[in-house]
């Protein structure tokens, strides 16, 4: 039974053509998850549509569409188990339309797989993702060097050390630590240092990807705290009724609960809960799990909803006062702006209502008070107010779910952290 194994969700973000999707797909191939005889048919079909190379890709791009325009659009959920761990990998999209589905899968990893391609280095996307995975706490990576059978001579281990270094700064300016993260130079499409060791890369004597995946650790559970489970999607399901489906954040979920779904309000009981196809008594922070609810229907709860004992219901906010980063934006910042917040799963269009603070990167002392706009690289004190309500805590309460980032015009342009909240009566 796979839950014997202590379990972790991973996400594997990149830029688009890394070859994320590559390197699931050899994961699971080489360690016995998947038969040879699916990446076969996987490659007529792709070599059909013009898409020579991408069979292992496709076992997590099961969207027609995704198969059609050969890149990922929404988060594919696939488990397997390693020595060591038993793991569900969340595979994120890459391309930058799809970001927004990428926060939500990155917003439940507890370790991510940053695909880089050799012959080209970092790319826009690379910052953009690592900047993400850092704020929606993801504090553990792996930087898997992907394509080194492309590189000029092929498997250079002159070209893996200068990609290697332009990482590295990457990562530590946005926060990373030496020891948080690992290197490894692989070729997904071929099979090389994946699971498997290999001849073409005599001179790389670390470990393999799956060797970097065992050296992860758990993160602890906070299991203490107060349930919280965000809502990725809501099932209508016959012969069982309603059937939310999330990941756990903070909490213990037990079948009899009596639940409550903020911001709606809406209350109901547990009556049985399943993860991964097997029914469960009980489950803990990490878990993804689907579970039916006496008394609630189908359209009294939906995506970004998130579900709290009734005793301790989720905070729903007036306003909040955060801090934020300013990633990259055209022109500045001023009161009045309303991008969209990404947070947890939800998506909500807030308003910047006043600009309190404007820090000093470096120290974090206050630089200017009530400045009139910030703009990229400030970080900043505001106060938001969202267009609908919005259910988000404070960052030292649950780190999970008081964590954000701030999209607008397709990119990223902000992320922060949830300070204090005015809650809506």
């Amino acid at each position: 039974m796979a839950s014997e194994k202590p379990h972790m969700n991973l996400v594997f973000i990149g830029h688009v053509d890394a070859g994320k999707s590559t390197s699931v797909g050899r994961i699971l191939l080489d360690t016995k998850h998947i038969e040879q005889h699916v990446i076969d048919k996987y490659r007529k079909e792709a070599e059909a549509k013009g898409k020579g190379s991408f069979e292992f890709a496709w076992v997590m791009d099961g969207l027609k569409e995704e198969r059609e325009r050969g890149v990922t659009i929404d988060v594919a959920h696939k488990k397997f188990t390693s020595d060591k761990y038993y793991f569900t990998i969340i595979d994120a999209p890459g391309h930058r339309d799809f970001v927004k589905n990428m926060i939500t899968g990155t917003s439940q990893a507890d370790a991510a797989v940053l695909v880089v391609a050799a012959p080209e280095g970092v790319m826009a996307q690379t910052k953009e993702h690592v900047f993400l995975a850092k704020t929606l706490g993801v504090n553990q990576i792996i930087i898997n060097i992907n394509k080194m059978d492309a590189t000029k001579p092929e498997w250079s281990e002159e070209r893996y050390n200068a990609v290697k270094e332009e990482v590295g700064k990457l990562i530590r300016m946005v926060g990373y630590k030496g020891d948080a993260v690992q290197f490894v130079p692989t070729s997904a499409f071929k099979g090389d240092n994946v699971v498997n060791k290999s001849g073409n890369l005599g001179w790389w004597k670390g470990n393999t990807l799956i060797d970097c995946l065992n050296n992860l650790t758990v993160p602890q559970k906070p299991t203490t705290l107060p349930l919280r489970l965000p809502i990725q999607d809501v099932y209508s399901i016959t012969g069982i009724g309603t059937v939310p489906v999330g990941r756990i954040e903070t909490g213990i979920l037990k079948t009899g609960d009596n639940v409550v779904f903020s911001p709606s309000g809406t209350i109901g009981e547990v009556k049985t809960i399943e993860m991964h196809h097997e029914m469960m008594p009980t489950a803990e922070p990490g878990d993804n799990v689907g579970f039916n609810v006496r008394g609630v229907g189908k359209n009294d709860i939906r995506r970004g909803d998130v579900c709290g004992p009734s005793n301790s219901k989720p905070s729903v906010a007036q306003s909040f006062t955060a801090q934020i980063a300013v990633l990259q934006h055209p022109s500045v910042i001023a009161v009045g702006y309303t991008p969209v917040f990404h947070l947890h799963t939800a998506q909500v269009a807030c308003t910047f209502e006043e600009i309190q603070k404007k820090l000093d990167p470096k120290t974090g002392q206050v630089k200017e008070e009530n400045p009139d706009f910030i703009k990229t690289g400030d970080i900043a004190i505001v106060k938001i107010r969202p267009t609908r309500p919005l259910c988000i805590e404070k960052v030292k309460e649950f780190p999970q779910l008081g964590r954000f980032a701030i999209r607008d015009m397709g990119t990223t342009v902000a992320a922060g952290m949830c300070l204090d909240i005015e809650k809506k009566e």
